[in-house]
């Protein structure tokens, strides 16, 4: 491929997706709103994926406990494992985790489900039946995604400070009391705010670019599976592109 057609194809993806984004707000504020596909959508991205969470949360926050442990204790400071743990996992750890293992579970999913649908021709079904795919697919996605990712980021924030709780205390013999007033001292809403704010907009960035690439998926099987792992791979960078991004604001604004 030479460099001017690379160049053309980039910028044909970049305005699709801009096109598709700029629908995917306008049909955001537009009737017919349908709840029972709002419900399914946060019944499947939250509720189904509470264990994959709260197990990866935990061995996070254990494994993290374990390393600070180590790290603190020739300086006499382990006391400081609680506020580490609790602090890291609200302004980083949690949203960043949740959204890997929710592009992980929903986000392949949402691109193999369109794209299935794209090749079986349902979305053209539903076209001849004046039902826009990208309402009736693509909105409620978005917005269960926006409202069930911090959810499952607070409670993965909860599930990593008890499993670093268990190792600080349980293993390493820490005063726990002293621990738990240090964290609770030292954790300000903010932080926890600001995990939240980012697990949001993670939230957004993942269903849109997942579903985008779902119905623009190829035909066949080979069509979907590649739509699958490039909608993976898109959204798994753009996150920690807007991770980077929205901490280095927030170390201006927020903390």
């Amino acid at each position: 491929m030479t460099v001017l057609a690379f160049s053309r194809d980039l910028f044909e993806r970049i305005g699709n997706f801009t096109i598709f984004l700029a629908q995917t707000v306008r049909f955001l504020f537009k009737r017919p709103v349908r709840p029972r596909l709002y419900f399914e959508q946060m019944e499947r991205i939250g509720v189904h994926s509470v264990p994959i969470i709260t197990l990866s949360s935990l061995a996070i926050g254990m494994i993290f406990a374990l390393q600070m442990v180590s790290l603190l204790q020739p300086f006499r400071a382990e006391i400081a494992t609680g506020s580490a743990v609790a602090i890291t996992m609200a302004r980083e750890f949690a949203p960043v985790i949740t959204t890997l293992m929710l592009i992980a579970k929903n986000g392949s999913a949402m691109a193999a489900e369109i794209g299935t649908m794209k090749v079986t021709e349902q979305i053209d079904a539903m076209e001849t039946m004046s039902v826009d795919p990208i309402h009736y697919l693509v909105v409620p996605r978005v917005v269960a995604s926006i409202i069930m990712f911090p959810m499952l980021t607070m409670l993965a924030n909860i599930v990593g400070v008890v499993g670093a709780y268990v190792i600080s205390v349980g293993v390493y013999d820490l005063e726990g009391a002293t621990y738990l007033s240090q964290m609770f001292r030292d954790l300000k809403p903010n932080d926890v705010i600001s995990g939240l704010i980012k697990a949001a907009v993670m939230g957004a960035i993942v269903s849109t670019i997942c579903t985008y690439h779902g119905l623009h998926s190829g035909s066949g099987a080979k069509g979907v599976g590649e739509s699958s792992t490039n909608a993976v791979v898109a959204s798994s960078v753009a996150i920690l592109i807007a991770d980077y991004v929205m901490a280095m604001i927030m170390m201006q604004v927020m903390y």
